[in-house]
């Protein structure tokens, strides 16, 4: 469908302008080509000339009253030859100019567009990019095959016209953000995604991190038939872990590990903690794999009766109590790779009643040792983990912080650089992307990106973010709960999407804070009733004791 004649180049070299009748209604983000004669390479290798469709998307809109004066000034196209192939009255009418930025035609053999660097000439037809194309050309998988995730659809066309789909090995190895304000909807495409990668096309290996225990619901997926096979009788299996089933088990702590937890120790007592540590680790003088509190201070007692350090020795006793004598630290328990990860499952980790230092600590063990255990299988040594995982991190800024002040960062800086060719993805989740390391975010190389209104976090993304231009940028800010502009490694270009609903209840929402207080007001007025009913019940027994 012709949906405009161009007029002029744009501003940039990239760009051009067309008019179009008001009644198109076209927005920022929308899609549209027109065709011209590029040289392309054929099968024997040489430069022919072939006509192609120059896809491009609209980056503005300005309105204006009548006809442009280029129509008027150019001889060639007349208005009235305008008006006849827009169908439209040349008496009284409101045009529209529209920007447009180039992406290019798609190329068969790339798999990707390529830009041409033609803009079109005045007078060329515009037409409205067809659903089939946007499907086939704006992501690089075809939804009927193993591995994509249907995650919506296109934002500016009809309601289920134009679906979206992004192939799951793309984000699952290259890392994904998701990028959103408070309430715009981050949890829940987060849990759509997850969604998808649990399906019996692709079985994942899934561990959440979950600061505020919005993930449970995800446990329907196992009564779920969207996500039975018929064949093998496949079902996903979702683990929900307590913080009072969290342990770390000491012996897995490293030294600096250990630095960190103490209250500020000194040169001394570093020194006495590390030769004590490294003593007491497996296969030195015969240890176990396990270690003690007490074992490790009656170490460091040892230690510093060697070197003439007692005092110092003596001083760790406390500091080595108050850091490891709690719950979270045991001996011997932990949580074992193969119980938390294996194809088809999906684990969460319910950190909501964790300290936020213990909550990094936890994540700097745990993922050091899924680091360890993918290195060892990819470089052909025995391994706990055969398969490829998958880790998503809610409120990612607590785990990696701009200020660097986390155990956690170090080991998720190393997957997040190295984690592609060990089968270890990361997906980032955050209302803060101004607070998130900066080589972290832009390591992220698909992103989903949501209503963002604070300017910090706008240029933040602005910053990690590529290929992302100022037109889609500057729809962050009026994006409603669950509209998205999604860009990276997964598309073969930016665009709006609106998130499709879920398949599990969600359970991210606000408090709804009236309710709860009506309930609460409630429970105190009837309450004193009740406390004075027993009360005199219990009188009344005790004086029929007495006589």
């Amino acid at each position: 469908m012709t949906v405009g004649i161009c007029c002029e180049p744009g501003d940039q070299a990239n760009e051009f302008v067309f008019v179009t009748p008001d009644d198109t209604e076209l927005k920022t983000g929308e899609f549209i080509f027109y065709r011209s004669t590029v040289e392309v390479e054929n099968e024997d290798g040489k430069l022919v000339e072939e006509e192609k469709k120059i896809f491009a998307r609209v980056t503005g809109r300005e309105q204006k009253r009548g006809f442009p004066d280029n129509f008027m000034a150019d001889p060639g196209v007349s208005p009235e030859s305008v008006a006849r192939r827009l169908g439209i009255s040349t008496e009284g009418v409101d045009l529209y100019k529209i920007t447009a930025t180039v992406i290019g035609y798609f190329d068969d053999q790339l798999g990707d567009f390529t830009n041409p660097r033609i803009v079109p000439q005045p007078g060329t037809n515009i037409k409205l990019a067809t659903d089939a194309d946007l499907e086939e050309y704006l992501t690089d998988v075809d939804p009927k095959i193993e591995g994509s995730a249907h995650i919506g659809e296109l934002l500016h066309r009809p309601p289920g016209q134009t679906q979206i789909t992004l192939p799951i090995d793309n984000f699952a190895s290259t890392h994904l953000s998701v990028l959103a304000s408070t309430g715009s909807g981050k949890s829940y495409t987060a849990s759509v995604l997850i969604e998808e990668m649990m399906q019996p096309d692709s079985r994942a290996s899934v561990l959440i991190a979950d600061p505020h225990g919005e993930y449970g619901s995800l446990t329907e997926m196992e009564t779920d038939s969207r996500f039975e096979a018929e064949v093998d009788g496949y079902g996903p299996d979702v683990k929900i872990i307590k913080p009072d089933e969290i342990h770390i088990r000491i012996a897995e702590l490293s030294t600096s590990d250990l630095f960190s937890l103490l209250d500020d120790p000194s040169d001394a007592q570093e020194q006495v903690l590390a030769e004590a540590w490294s003593r007491l680790q497996p296969g030195e003088d015969g240890n176990s794999e396990y270690i003690s509190v007490n074992e490790l201070k009656q170490k460091c007692q040892e230690v510093g009766a060697e070197k003439g350090l007692e005092s110092s020795a003596r001083a760790l006793d406390w500091r080595i109590e108050k850091a490891l004598d709690r719950d979270l630290f045991h001996h011997s328990k932990h949580l074992a790779l193969s119980e938390l990860l294996q194809p088809g499952q999906c684990t969460v980790l319910q950190l909501d009643t964790m300290d936020l230092r213990d909550q990094q600590m936890l994540l700097s063990v745990l993922f050091r040792k899924i680091n360890n255990e993918r290195v060892d299988h990819v470089k052909g040594r025995e391994s706990e983990l055969d398969f490829p995982v998958f880790a998503l991190l809610e409120e990612g800024h607590r785990f990696a912080p701009a200020d660097g002040d986390a155990r956690s960062l170090g080991v998720l800086g190393t997957i997040l650089s190295e984690g592609r060719k060990f089968g270890i993805g990361i997906g980032i989740i955050s209302q803060r992307p101004s607070k998130i390391d900066d080589d972290v975010l832009s390591q992220c190389k698909t992103q989903v990106i949501m209503q963002i209104q604070n300017p910090l976090d706008q240029d933040a993304v602005k910053k990690g973010v590529e290929d992302v231009g100022e037109d889609l940028l500057s729809e962050l800010p009026g994006l409603t709960p669950g509209q998205a502009v999604i860009a990276g490694d997964s598309v073969n270009t930016p665009f709006l999407a609106q998130i499709r609903e879920r398949y599990t209840e969600h359970e991210a929402e606000s408090l709804p804070a009236t309710k709860r207080w009506s309930e609460a007001w409630e429970s105190r007025e009837t309450e004193p009733q009740g406390i004075a009913e027993a009360d005199q019940e219990e009188g009344l027994e005790n004086r029929d004791d007495l006589l």
